[in-house]
C-alpha cells in the first residue's frame, strides 16, 4: 500500500458542491475481479476528514469486501488505497473468538497497535533482571512517546468505553473467552473506538447492540470529529450518524451527499421524474429544490443538522440520479375484513431453564392495533410469538382470537420450512389459495415482484440465502391474505431495499400486526402500539416508539420491573 499526503478538489458525485478539504483516505482505479465476475470497476472515492459515510448496496454488491479492501484486510486486483501519512485507521473486527485468551480490558487498550506494542515493550524492560544504560535510553524513548500517545489515560478510557457499552466494572479484567457472544461484540467495538482513531471502519456495528447502546454508539459518532466509513441494515442509525452515502451499484460507487433517508427520497422522486414525460424542466427543478427544502428543514433532529443543512443546501440538482436499485413488491392483502373481536390474552407465563420470561401478561387488541412488542430478553419475544402463533402452549394462562380473525406467521427461525430440495415455484405453489395462484405464470410473476427473476425462480429452496428464505416467508404471508400478521424480526437478513420496501407494506397493511423488530425505523413508523415484556409484568402504551422511549415515567418502571 502507498501511503501519500494529498489535498486536493474532491466532487462527491452526483452532488456536492466544489470545495477544498483534506483526504483522509482515498481509493484510486480501484478493481476486484473475481474470475469472469467484476465486483468493483476502476473505483475512485475520496473519504473527507469529518465526514460519515453509510456504505449502501444490494445483497452481494461487496458492501463488506469494499471494507476489507479498505483496511488491508483483501487484496484488489488493481489500484490502491491510500491513507495519509501518520494517520491511524480503526476496524471493527470481525472475529469473535480472535482474542479469547486475552484480557477485555487489554483486547480495547489493543486497538491502537503502536500504544499497545510500547506497553508491551516498556513492561518487558522494566522486569529484566539486569537493566543495562541502554535498556534505559529506550525506555526514556518509550516514555516520552507513551506520554505523547496519552497512554497514562489509555485503561481509565478504555474501562470508560467498556462501561458505555454495557459491560459491567466487574467483567473488564475476565478473559474474552468467558463472555458471551453479544458482550464480545461490545468490547470488539469499544476496541475500534479507542483512542481517538482518524478513520474508523465499522461493517454492521449495531448488531445485538440493544436500542439504549446504539442511541449511545450513535451520540459517540456524532461528536466524532475525524472519518467515519460504516456498512449497517439499520436505517436509523444511517439517518442519525451519516453525512454521506456511498453507493454501490453495478460494480461502481457514487458517493451522495445526505443520509439514508434523503438518497432513498430524492432517488425515487427523480425516477418519478424520469418518467414524467409531460412535466416541464422548470417544474421538475422547482419540485426538487422543495423536497431538498423541505428535508433539510426536517434534519434538525440531528447534532450534525446545521452542517447538513448546509451541504443540502449547496446541492446540484441536476445531478440528482435515480437509482436502479430494485426493491422487491410487499403488499400485504386480506381476504376478510375482521370483527371487532381481534384477539384477548389472559395470564400468560413462560420461562426457558427455570428462569422467567414472562408472566401474567394481559392485554386486548384493538382492531387495525400495529402492536410492536419489545424486551431486553429476545427469548421472552419469541416465546410469546411462538405461543400465539399455536407453535408452543404456554405454561399458564390462556389467548382467544376473534371468530372473524385468520392469521399468518413470520418466525424468527424458518429454516423447518426451507428442508426439502423444491424449485421455489413449487415451494410457493404449496401456499397458494386458489387454482389461478397455483399457475406458474402467476408464481413466476409473483416471485418476479420478489425479485426472483428468470432462473432464480427454480432455485431449490435448500440452498437459498437468509434473505431469500425470508423474502419467500414475506411471499407465503402474501398469499395468505390474512388479516393478522405475526411477525418475529422480519428484517433479519434482509437488506436495506428489502427492509424499505417492508416497512411501506407493513404500513399501508389494513389489518392488524403483532412484531417485534431490531430496526428502529420499522418500529417507529410502523407501530401505534408498545408493549414490553419484562420478568415481573408488562408495560401497554398507545404511543409512537420514540415517545416510548423518551418518556421518564416508562423509564422508572423499567427500572422497576427488570429489578
Amino acid at each position: 500500500m502507498i501511503l501519500i499526503k494529498s489535498q486536493v478538489e474532491v466532487k462527491s458525485k452526483p452532488y456536492l458542491c466544489k470545495k477544498i478539504f483534506k483526504h483522509m483516505l482515498s481509493v484510486n482505479n480501484l478493481s476486484l475481479q473475481f474470475g469472469k465476475r467484476v465486483l468493483f470497476d476502476e473505483v475512485n472515492v475520496k473519504f473527507v476528514n469529518g465526514n460519515c459515510y453509510g456504505v449502501i448496496g444490494a445483497n452481494g454488491a461487496g458492501k463488506s469486501t469494499f471494507l476489507k479492501i479498505l483496511t488491508g484486510d483483501q487484496d484488489a486486483t488493481t489500484g490502491r488505497v491510500e491513507l495519509e501519512p501518520g494517520k491511524r485507521l480503526a476496524v471493527l473486527k470481525q472475529n469473535h473468538f480472535e482474542f479469547d485468551h486475552i484480557h477485555v480490558l487489554q483486547t480495547v487498550i489493543m486497538g491502537h497497535k503502536r500504544l499497545f506494542e510500547i506497553m508491551t515493550e516498556k513492561d518487558a524492560l522494566y522486569a529484566k533482571p539486569d537493566f543495562s544504560d541502554e535498556d534505559g535510553m529506550r525506555t526514556a524513548e518509550l516514555e516520552g512517546e507513551f506520554a505523547d500517545l496519552e497512554g497514562w489515560n489509555a485503561e481509565t478510557d478504555a474501562a470508560s468505553l467498556l462501561s458505555s457499552l454495557g459491560i459491567d466494572e466487574s467483567k473488564h479484567y475476565m478473559l474474552m473467552e468467558d463472555l458471551s457472544n453479544d458482550l464480545k461484540v461490545r468490547v470488539l467495538l469499544a476496541q475500534a473506538l479507542f483512542g481517538n482513531p482518524d478513520v474508523l471502519v465499522l461493517d454492521e456495528p449495531t448488531n445485538d447492540l440493544d436500542l439504549k447502546t446504539i442511541s449511545w454508539l450513535e451520540d459517540f459518532l456524532l461528536d466524532f470529529k475525524n472519518t467515519v466509513i460504516v456498512v449497517s441494515h439499520d436505517r436509523h442509525f444511517l439517518d442519525t450518524v451519516c453525512t454521506h452515502i456511498c453507493d454501490i451499484d453495478f460494480a461502481k460507487i457514487n458517493l451522495f451527499t445526505g443520509n439514508y433517508s434523503f438518497w432513498y427520497h430524492s432517488s425515487q422522486l427523480a425516477a418519478r421524474q424520469r418518467s414524467d414525460k409531460n412535466k416541464k424542466a422548470e417544474e421538475k427543478k422547482k419540485e426538487l429544490m422543495e423536497f431538498i427544502s423541505r428535508f433539510s428543514a426536517n434534519a434538525a433532529k440531528s447534532k450534525q443538522a446545521t452542517s447538513r443543512r448546509k451541504m443540502l443546501d449547496n446541492l446540484d440538482i441536476e445531478e440528482i440520479q435515480p437509482s436502479s436499485r430494485k426493491y422487491p413488491g410487499i403488499t400485504f392483502y386480506q381476504d376478510r375484513e375482521a370483527g371487532n373481536q381481534i384477539l384477548n390474552v389472559e395470564n400468560l407465563s413462560a420461562s426457558a431453564d427455570g428462569v422467567t420470561l414472562f408472566k401474567d401478561v394481559n392485554f386486548i387488541v384493538n382492531k387495525e392495533d400495529k402492536i410492536a412488542f419489545v424486551s431486553r430478553n429476545s427469548l421472552a419475544l419469541t416465546a410469546l410469538f411462538e405461543i400465539l402463533s399455536g407453535e408452543v402452549k404456554p405454561e399458564n394462562g390462556e389467548f382467544l382470537y376473534g371468530t372473524t380473525i385468520t392469521t399468518s406467521y413470520l418466525p424468527n427461525d424458518n429454516h423447518k420450512y426451507f428442508d426439502e430440495k423444491l424449485p421455489l415455484i413449487d415451494w410457493l405453489r404449496q401456499y397458494a389459495q386458489t387454482d389461478e395462484e397455483r399457475e406458474e405464470v402467476y408464481l413466476r410473476t409473483f416471485l418476479g415482484r420478489m425479485l426472483f427473476t428468470g432462473e432464480e425462480a427454480m432455485k431449490t429452496a435448500n440452498v437459498l440465502s437468509g434473505g431469500e428464505k425470508v423474502r419467500c416467508m414475506l411471499s407465503k404471508m402474501m398469499l395468505a391474505k390474512a388479516n393478522l400478521l405475526l411477525m418475529d424480526e422480519p428484517t433479519n437478513h434482509l437488506d436495506l431495499e428489502s427492509i424499505t420496501a417492508l416497512n411501506n407494506g407493513m404500513n399501508e397493511f389494513q389489518g392488524t400486526i403483532l412484531f417485534t423488530s431490531h430496526d428502529h425505523e420499522l418500529v417507529n413508523t410502523v407501530a401505534n402500539r408498545v408493549i414490553e415484556l419484562t420478568p415481573n409484568g408488562i408495560i401497554d402504551k398507545m404511543m409512537p416508539y420514540d415517545a416510548y422511549l423518551k418518556d421518564e415515567k416508562i423509564a422508572q418502571t423499567q427500572a422497576e420491573l427488570y429489578a
